[in-house]
C-alpha cells in the first residue's frame, strides 16, 4: 500500500468517527433533550441519567479520536523519519552501502531507488577523482624531480653565476620544491581515501618526537622571533608510525609558528590522560572566527588570514593531521578565538612501556 493511500485511510477514517459522533450529538440535542423537556410526551426509560451520561459519553470521545487519529498519522509517518535517519549517516566512505527497502511503502521504496542510484554516480564521481589524483601525482614526481635535480646541478657547477640569476634558480628551485610538497600530500591523502595507505604501527616513544618536534619548532620560530615552550613532555609509547608522527608533529608546529605574530609564543605539552597520549600545541595570533574553524581539516581550505597575510601554505596540512591521528585511533579537536589563542589537541591511545 503507498503512504499517500495509507494517510488517506486514516484520515478518512477520522472523518468519519468525527461524523458519527457529531450525527450522535445532533440526535441528542433535537431529539432526545426535547423529549426530556416536553411535559405532554410520555417519560423515556431510563430517566435523564442515561441521557447525560451518553452525552458525556459523547463528548468525552472526540480528544479520544483527535489522540487517535495524531498517534495513527504519527505511525503513518514513521518510515518517512526511519528514511531520514539511514541518509543522516551517509559519507563519503559508504556512498557503496546502499539504503534497504522496506517493502510498506511504495513512494519511499521508489525514493530509496533514486537515492542509491545517485549515491552510486557520486561514489563513482569521487573514484575518478582519486584515480585522477592518483595518476596525476605520479606523473608530475618525474619532471619535478628532473627541474630540481638540473637546477641544483646548475648551481653547483656555476660558482661564477652573477647574483640577480642566482637567485633567480633560488626561487626556482623553492617553488620546485614547493611543487614537491604539495604533490606528495594530494598523493599522500588520494591513497589514504582509496585505502591505499598503509602504516607500520609498533611501539613508540611519543615523548622523543615531541622533544624533537619542539627543537624544531625552535629553530623554525627563530627567524619570526616567536617564543617555543616545552611544558611537559612525559615519556609516554604509543602504537605508530614514527614518520607519519613526525609528520603529524611537524605539520602542527609549522602552523603554529607560521600563523603567529612576531614576538608571539607557542606553548607544546604531552601528559598522560585516562588512557591516552594528549599532546597540546597552543599558539598566539590573530585566531580563527568558530564559523571557519570547523572547515580547517577540508583540503585546500585556507581562513582569510592565512590569504591576506601572504602565509605560504596549500592548504592540505591538517587534512593529513587528521588523517595521520585518525590511522592512530586517536583524535584531534581545534580551538580558535579571534584575535587570541588557537589550540590543537591530539589524543593517541597509550601502548605502555617499551623496553629498554
Amino acid at each position: 500500500m503507498t503512504l499517500r493511500r495509507r494517510v488517506g485511510l486514516l484520515y478518512a477514517g477520522i472523518v468519519a468517527v468525527c461524523a458519527l459522533l457529531l450525527l450522535g450529538l445532533i440526535h441528542h440535542e433535537f431529539v432526545i433533550e426535547p423529549k426530556h423537556h416536553c411535559p405532554s410526551c410520555p417519560p423515556i426509560a431510563g430517566g435523564i441519567f442515561w441521557a447525560e451520561i451518553a452525552e458525556v459519553v459523547f463528548y468525552a470521545m472526540i480528544p479520544l479520536v483527535l489522540g487517535g487519529g495524531w498517534w495513527l498519522m504519527r505511525r503513518a509517518l514513521d518510515p518517512i523519519g526511519a528514511f531520514a535517519r539511514r541518509i543522516e549517516h551517509i559519507h563519503a566512505r559508504n556512498l557503496r552501502a546502499p539504503l534497504p527497502l522496506t517493502g510498506e511503502s511504495a513512494e519511499l521504496d521508489r525514493l530509496a531507488e533514486v537515492f542509491n542510484a545517485m549515491t552510486a554516480r557520486l561514489d563513482q564521481s569521487f573514484r575518478q577523482v582519486q584515480d585522477f589524483t592518483l595518476h596525476a601525482s605520479h606523473e608530475l614526481k618525474t619532471p619535478l624531480t628532473v627541474m630540481r635535480a638540473e637546477i641544483e646541478t646548475v648551481l653547483r657547477d656555476s660558482p661564477s653565476l652573477e647574483g640577480r640569476r642566482r637567485d633567480w634558480l633560488h626561487g626556482l628551485l623553492d617553488e620546485v620544491q614547493r611543487l614537491t610538497k604539495i604533490v606528495d600530500a594530494l598523493t599522500l591523502l588520494a591513497k589514504a581515501d582509496a585505502g591505499q595507505a598503509n602504516l607500520t604501527l609498533r611501539p613508540v616513544r611519543f615523548g622523543n618526537l615531541v622533544q624533537e618536534s619542539y627543537e624544531d619548532a625552535v629553530i623554525l620560530a627563530e627567524p619570526h622571533r616567536v617564543r617555543v615552550t616545552l611544558q611537559d613532555c612525559e615519556n609516554l609509547a604509543v602504537m605508530g608510525d614514527p614518520h607519519r608522527l613526525r609528520q603529524l608533529l611537524l605539520n602542527l608546529t609549522d602552523n603554529a609558528v607560521k600563523y603567529n605574530v612576531p614576538g608571539g609564543c607557542v606553548t607544546m605539552s604531552l601528559r598522560p590522560e585516562a588512557g591516552v597520549a594528549r599532546f597540546e600545541i597552543v599558539n598566539t595570533g590573530r585566531g580563527v572566527p568558530s564559523e571557519i574553524g570547523q572547515h580547517v581539516f577540508e583540503q585546500f581550505f585556507r581562513g582569510d588570514n592565512a590569504r591576506r597575510g601572504g602565509v605560504e601554505g596549500s592548504g592540505l596540512g591538517l587534512s593529513i593531521a587528521r588523517w595521520i591521528v585518525q590511522a592512530h585511533h586517536g583524535t584531534i579537536r581545534f580551538a580558535s578565538v579571534p584575535d587570541g589563542e588557537t589550540s590543537v589537541v591530539v589524543t593517541i591511545p597509550i601502548a605502555g612501556s617499551i623496553q629498554r
